[in-house]
């Protein structure tokens, strides 16, 4: 459980951890894990098993109530965060600390963080070995030349849209909330994530040329299947007009018209020797929040402070809390 990027986050931790389960044969049992939002996770507490919550700073309202209803319900409570300092870290048996503390309030650090963590227990749990040479290699992977040159592109191309859909399927789509979220709280562009399929049921009217249109696809299981959809997305799209911009991996990309994909894309390695949801999900950590911030320089915009730099948003964020 967790809020803002800390909830995606725990979705991300739950693609892992779920993945990690059925390969020990301990993934069958319904909702052996499971996601929430904090909020409601604090109105309907968690009654037994482990109630992991994912906070940067540890402060979060919404979670640390979750954690203490959780405790007070029967749960085991753990938490994902930065140190063990916190209140948050209180209401918890176990802390997990991270160590690194973001200086944004576009939070990068505070995603990729519980993803590692989430990538070490989901080794744990098989035996199998984490690969952090690997790992290392995949995140820096993300800031290689060419994905610097791509990301600037399509961003370009992506700063004359009113509005922007972020698509995604499978472990994709904690990266796709998590790039609509960073796009909305760095560059002030109005922008929603969709699942794939849910995208092509009713959505499509509302857009036109003005809007713009990221693709995530580098879930590797049923691959086939998800790039077909895919493609019948981007087709939709290219008959609206709409500028579309893809992060994709290697293997992805090669079924992914380039035609179709008219504004950029940034193609990531596969890592195949990782779980699938460990590669996707670290593989676009880096891309995601390198978009973000090139959108932000091309719209001209500060990433870093909520845009509590101006009067009437600093008194939202007071009034809201």
């Amino acid at each position: 459980t967790g809020c803002g990027t800390s909830e995606h986050g725990a979705l991300a931790r739950v693609e892992i951890l779920a993945d990690a389960l059925d390969a020990v044969g301990l993934g069958g049992a319904p909702g052996a894990v499971a996601a929430a939002q904090a909020f409601e996770a604090s109105l309907a507490p968690q009654r037994g098993g482990l109630l992991v919550g994912v906070s940067h700073e540890g402060g979060t309202t919404a979670t640390n109530a979750a954690l203490a209803a959780g405790r007070a319900a029967g749960a085991r409570t753990a938490l994902v965060t930065v140190g063990a300092g916190s209140p948050g870290a209180a209401l918890a048996d176990i802390v997990v600390a991270t160590g690194e503390m973001d200086q944004s309030w576009c939070h990068t650090i505070g995603y990729l963080s519980p993803l590692l963590a989430a990538s070490a227990v989901g080794a744990a749990l098989t035996g199998g070995d984490p690969q952090p040479v690997l790992v290392r290699a995949l995140l820096a992977a993300g800031l290689a030349s060419d994905v610097l040159t791509a990301a600037e592109a399509a961003a370009g191309a992506l700063a004359r849209v009113d509005r922007l859909i972020v698509a995604a399927s499978g472990a994709d789509r904690p990266a796709g909330r998590e790039l609509a979220l960073k796009v909305e709280e760095a560059s002030y562009l109005p922008t929603v994530a969709r699942d794939l399929e849910t995208w092509l049921h009713g959505h499509l009217p509302a857009t036109d040329a003005a809007t713009g249109l990221v693709v995530v696809s580098t879930e590797r299981r049923a691959r086939p299947a998800r790039v077909e959809r895919m493609v019948a997305l981007l087709r939709a799209a290219e008959a609206i007009g709409m500028p579309v911009v893809a992060v994709a991996s290697e293997g992805a990309a090669e079924g992914l018209p380039a035609g179709l994909t008219g504004a950029g894309r940034i193609v990531v390695p596969e890592a195949a020797s990782l779980p699938a949801p460990v590669a996707a999900l670290l593989a676009t950590a880096v891309p995601l929040q390198l978009l973000t911030e090139r959108l932000a320089r091309a719209r001209g915009t500060n990433p870093d402070t909520l845009r509590r730099h101006e009067a009437i948003y600093l008194e939202a964020g007071e009034r809201h809390g």
